[in-house]
């Protein structure tokens, strides 16, 4: 499913125009990106949590050359869906599979 698909649900559910879901749809996501940008975490109850995670600074390989590199810590974006939402997603599963 892709954002425009998402956007065209949202439409024929709420009976809102497509412009103004897709205003929503792209302020949303703008808000999540910028407060990752700043460090926050987006909690959102029973779909999951948008965070920052911190990865610590690692030595590797460049195989081609044989020499080693330092990749400093940075930081990364990461999702993690809530129980109630992976439940969900495990029961769903299962009922597809066994019609399969």
């Amino acid at each position: 499913m892709t954002k425009a698909d998402i956007i065209s649900e949202i439409s024929t559910k709420t009976g809102i125009e497509k412009v103004d879901v897709q205003e929503t749809v792209e302020a949303f996501f703008k808000v999540i990106k910028n407060s990752m940008i700043g460090g926050e975490n987006v909690y959102v109850r029973g779909f999951g949590s948008f965070v920052v995670k911190k990865r610590a600074q690692k030595t590797a390989r460049n195989i081609s050359k044989n020499t080693a590199i330092i990749i400093p810590e940075h930081f990364v974006p990461s999702f993690k869906p809530a129980k109630v939402f992976v439940e969900k997603v495990k029961n769903n599963s299962k009922k597809v599979k066994a019609e399969a």
